[in-house]
């Protein structure tokens, strides 16, 4: 069904879908609903009723029964979202919000249904919480364009200030209906909007605008609201005409720009000047203003790509080629901030009453190192990765010796680190050091959803 409404939004651009609201309370798709929210990382928290989803077990069947019932009797109203502050660097704090277990697999259902409408209209640019899409895919365009052939030097880095705390409600349902008509779904995404938040002091407050950060939901109506921000520039890129036009153009000294999206951080690479690239503040702030975000003034900021920048967690800077005289190359390495909130999580973790045992450590150490070092695998890691490894294998010895004092170090080599390598009850350290570095192939616009037509001897996918 997912197939089927995607190729059907793919076909008529303008088509408005007036009956999908059986979808969203069918059984398959409840069934799928709730796994998703059951195997999700939040499924150990719980919403003001105080459920979390792993707890529900064999009253499973009886909670999706009712939710059919209240959803096609259009009896079913969201709960708050209980507020949850989380602390961000420079001492402010981020507001989680986390919905109620039944929300949860409502909003999944609702996910189900609208995604793939919605993934037709989407833009190649936007790479944050789309299906088959990451992070490293932003990183692979920006190193695209920036090598010495393409050339786009100035870098517009925008920052929305406080993104899905602000976005419009009537803005970002007007962009919902352009392919919604079903009333009552449209009536359960409002209803949604307007939920309310029950902060951590016990008090309730209406939401009068943005999605609560932390919602299965959330992250599909931010993409529909910022994709106003992916058309501008398609707009922008499609008028400069063919691939030779364009060429005639930048020779002529008009700029060419590319925008990168993940989710509501954002980059424009600029063919151009400065001046080009610092008029971008006033564009960009035209486009957002009707979804009524606005850029931050202090962090959005204009650099030329040999000064080099920070995007998702890795610096990217265009250098002198290592192995080449006279040429320059863009590296992309892991970001100072990055590296140090992987070493502040190994702090956290080697102290010394923090666990019993040293294979409960590196239980618990080895999944943080891991996920760091796979997610900045397709960069210049190496040398960082060997850093990492020196600091992280020096904490757990300190935290051996603190934990035996009355050993000497000869006797702790002996005892925990056979050939210098950790490991207790079974398992050894993970070393970064060992990790294997290997470039990411960009994709460019050619990713596939997983609903699109199957190519001739490869199976079909479905989300």
């Amino acid at each position: 069904m997912q197939t089927k409404l995607h190729q059907w939004a793919k076909a008529e651009p303008g088509r408005r879908f007036d009956d999908v609201f059986n979808l969203v309370y069918d059984p398959a798709f409840l069934t799928v609903a709730w796994r998703r929210v059951r195997g999700n990382k939040g499924a150990r928290t719980a919403g003001i009723d105080g459920v979390t989803p792993r707890s529900v077990g064999i009253g499973a069947a009886r909670l999706l029964g009712k939710l059919r019932e209240d959803l096609k009797a259009r009896r079913f109203v969201p709960q708050r979202v209980r507020e949850k502050t989380i602390p961000k660097a420079g001492g402010k704090v981020r507001a989680l919000g986390i919905p109620t277990t039944a929300d949860r697999i409502v909003q999944a259902a609702l996910k189900l249904v609208l995604e793939p409408i919605f993934e037709a209209d989407f833009k190649p640019c936007s790479y944050g919480f789309r299906p088959r899409r990451r992070a490293q895919d932003a990183i692979a365009e920006i190193h695209y364009l920036g090598t010495p052939i393409r050339n786009y030097e100035w870098v517009f880095e925008g920052d929305i200030e406080a993104c899905f705390d602000r976005i419009d409600h009537a803005a970002l349902m007007d962009r919902v209906r352009q392919r919604i008509g079903d009333r009552r779904v449209l009536a359960l995404v409002k209803a949604f909007l307007k939920a309310g938040v029950l902060s951590e002091e016990g008090l309730s407050r209406e939401t009068i605008t943005g999605t609560p950060q932390g919602g299965i939901l959330s992250p599909l109506l931010a993409n529909i609201a910022l994709s106003c921000l992916d058309e501008h520039f398609t707009r922008k890129w499609v008028a400069l005409g063919p691939e030779w036009t364009r060429a005639k153009r930048r020779r002529a000294g008009e700029p060419v720009m590319r925008l990168i999206r993940y989710a509501d951080d954002f980059v424009v690479m600029v063919a151009g000047t400065r001046d080009a690239a610092d008029a971008l503040f006033d564009e960009v702030a035209a486009v957002l203003t009707p979804m009524g975000l606005r850029l931050s003034v202090e962090k959005t900021r204009v650099c030329h790509i040999d000064e080099g920048f920070d995007f998702l967690g890795w610096h990217i800077q265009r250098r002198q080629w290592r192995s080449r005289t006279n040429r320059t190359a863009v590296y992309t390495y892991p970001s100072k901030k990055a590296l140090a909130s992987v070493k502040g999580k190994v702090r956290r973790l080697t102290r010394r009453a923090r666990h019993r045992t040293l294979a409960d450590l590196l239980g618990r150490l080895n999944p943080v190192l891991r996920g760091w070092c796979t997610y900045f695998r397709h960069g210049v890691s190496k040398r960082t990765f060997s850093y990492v490894d020196h600091f992280a294998f020096w904490r757990v010895v300190g935290w051996l010796r603190k934990r035996h004092l009355g050993l000497n170090m000869h006797s702790l080599v002996r005892r925990w680190l056979p050939s210098w390598e950790l490991r207790d009850g079974g398992i050894t350290m993970f070393r970064p050091r060992a990790y294997v570095v290997v470039r990411y192939r960009y994709r460019g616009a050619a990713i596939p959803t997983p609903w699109a037509s199957p190519t001739p001897g490869i199976p079909l996918l479905l989300a």
